[in-house]
């Protein structure tokens, strides 16, 4: 095995990713089994880097050598006139000023080499005028509003351009120039990978609690989903009136389950039908991208027909609400297989593939978290189908069944006005989250959280039952608002809207191309990865104000509800609590991306979520 080189909180020089230049930084760790070192910028960076990447601070301390005490013409002059002037110098002299005048060529050789290697490194980073800030997260202005500097560090290879220059001006040997095409090679394969992400190392820092929290909500959130149905059933639906458990067998139904295995079926064959079109999410850790088929608003098109057909031919669509129960728990019963199913194949998933924050060691927390990343079968991406997929539209089926029992159940011919309200502001929800399916290919559900209890559990029952809370409740707890009223609801609805959608599109678009002109009024802080952190529009306001909208429509979805019992209200404070949370892991995977850019925008931008609150 390798001996180690460097100490832990030795400081050394290390070159920066897909660059020739070298800053200060301290080592950290080192991983014995990737033979990596981590190391930290001044800036609070933090990157696994190679061996051959890092340098002692004594091998960039100035050499005092002939060739900086003189220029090389000047030399070269001195030595002609020392020969004019001594004509009959024996051939030992001779012999000496042969030597010498070689190792003079070796020095010119160099010199220029070095000169031509600067003029590159001058080109490259011509952008900025301080370039060595902005590569430690450091911008020269603390805003902008000229992406050409976002562009520029976007599509610029640095190792190519270098490559190309030297090949043009470099006086080197061939010899030296295949080495160099190595280095450079290795450079490249190193720069196509993520700096942070390029080999799945062990999860150091456990999430929710750790092994126990995880352990403990493996429990809690089956427990909590059955806990808030059988509480809606009941005819007093207060916190401390305890509903009575059920019998065992009452909550099992072969029939049932047979009908959620076949709504699970149904939207995986809408998934792989060959339309929509296909795009490539970020790069993984080994510099591949992924493909996903965007047709969510054509699967939910679909169904929305077949819907329709069972309507036509009276199927009695309110089965869902006689056995909503009983659905619960079939989804529940199938998400831990799908779950016990993703963990056991992940332990023959490769190193590469294996979720950052799901590969701590422990059985408990990776079943949790997810172990891997982005299991598939074949083509078929088992986390985004079930992301947006059977649950999310579930939800909006489940909302329709619950609007035809509350029909039925209380002999109305057209729904409630609180009853039209929930569906229509939920409808609205999800039909935005997949016309714009794209977008979910940037969160931390699909770029970092593997897939295993919490995503599976969370896509497949919490979303459907628990977010279609408000209209299960309005079955059996009829509540009567004014037009007035459901007006100022609808427009609290809206506002909430507007905010969520006008700020994701704001940084979407900014993603895709910050050369935009409609972006051009936009000012943002360069960082260290070549991304801009916006620091106007939306996210000058509010650091998440996607968040703050999410928050307002929540509340809209609970209002018509009333105010009689808290129990609909648990949406809106479950969701508060867990965007909260959410936010907190971003800061926390923020700050160790993006270094002191990071803390300058938490300094141009001080509120989390809520203005002048949070």
């Amino acid at each position: 095995m390798p001996s180690r080189k460097y100490a832990d909180g030795e400081v050394v020089m290390g070159r920066w990713p897909g660059s020739v230049l070298y800053y200060e930084v301290q080592v950290t760790s080192y991983d014995d089994v990737a033979h990596l070192y981590t190391v930290k910028y001044k800036d609070g960076t933090e990157l696994a880097l190679k061996e051959s990447d890092i340098r002692s601070q004594s091998s960039f301390k100035h050499r005092k050598s002939q060739s900086s005490s003189s220029s090389p013409s000047r030399r070269s002059s001195s030595r002609s006139r020392s020969r004019s002037r001594s004509p009959g110098r024996p051939a030992k002299g001779r012999r000496r000023s042969a030597s010498q005048s070689r190792e003079h060529k070796d020095e010119k050789k160099k010199t220029i080499q070095e000169t031509s290697l600067a003029l590159v490194v001058v080109v490259l980073f011509k952008p900025s005028e301080n370039n060595t800030k902005r590569y430690n997260g450091e911008p020269e202005s603390t805003e902008k509003n000229d992406t050409s500097c976002i562009i520029l560090e976007q599509k610029l290879k640095p190792d190519l351009e270098v490559k190309r220059v030297l090949e043009q001006y470099s006086l080197r040997s061939r010899k030296d120039d295949k080495k160099k095409e190595e280095i450079y090679s290795e450079k490249k394969t190193f720069v196509a990978v993520k700096p942070i992400e390029k080999v799945s190392t062990k999860t150091k820092e456990l999430e929710f609690g750790g092994r126990i929290g995880t352990f403990m909500l493996i429990f809690l959130l089956p427990a909590t989903v059955f806990y808030l149905l059988l509480m809606c059933k009941q005819d007093d639906p207060s916190l401390l009136n305890i509903p009575p458990l059920p019998a065992l067998e009452s909550l099992w139904d072969g029939r049932v389950f047979g009908v959620f295995l076949l709504w699970f079926f149904l939207q995986a064959v809408f998934y792989l039908l060959p339309i929509g079109k296909v795009v490539e999410g970020l790069p993984l850790s080994s510099g591949r991208k992924l493909q996903y088929r965007i047709n969510g608003f054509y699967a939910f098109i679909l169904t929305a027909a077949t819907v329709g057909a069972l309507l036509y031919f009276q199927f009695e669509l309110h089965y869902l609400y006689d056995h909503f129960m009983q659905f619960a728990v079939s989804a529940a019963v199938f998400s831990l297989a799908l779950s016990i199913y993703l963990y056991i194949r992940s332990l023959k998933a490769p190193e590469e593939e294996l979720a950052p924050s799901g590969n701590s060691g422990h059985f408990i927390y990776d079943f949790f978290i997810g172990h891997e990343l982005n299991p598939r079968i074949g083509s078929f991406d088992l986390k985004y189908f079930c992301e947006l997929r059977p649950g999310l539209i579930g939800w909006v089926v489940i909302n329709l069944a619950m609007l035809l029992a509350e029909m039925k159940i209380h002999n109305l011919s057209v729904p409630s006005l609180s009853m039209i309200l929930v569906n229509s502001f939920q409808l609205l929800y999800v039909v935005d989250a997949l016309w714009n399916e794209e977008a979910v290919l940037t969160t931390m559900d699909i770029t970092h959280d593997g897939f295993g209890f919490m995503l599976a559990f969370g896509d497949l029952v919490w979303v459907p039952f628990v977010y279609s809370l408000q209209a299960f409740y309005l079955v059996g707890h009829p509540t009567t608002i004014t037009w007035p009223i459901a007006a100022a609801i609808t427009v609290l609805n809206c506002v909430g809207y507007y905010i969520f959608r006008s700020a994701n599109s704001q940084k979407n678009n900014f993603r895709r191309n910050p050369a935009d002109p409609k972006l051009a009024n936009l000012k943002f802080i360069p960082t260290a990865t070549g991304k801009g952190l916006l620091v106007t529009g939306w996210w000058g306001f509010v650091r998440h104000p996607n968040y703050l909208g999410d928050i307002i429509m929540a509340l809209a979805w609970s209002l018509p509800c009333g105010f009689n019992h808290i129990l609909p209200y648990f949406y809106v404070i479950y969701f508060i609590c867990l965007l909260v949370h959410r936010e907190a892991r971003d800061e926390h995977h923020c700050k160790q991306k993006y270094g002191l850019a990071w803390e300058r925008y938490c300094q141009r931008v001080p509120y989390r979520i809520f203005p002048y609150i949070y």
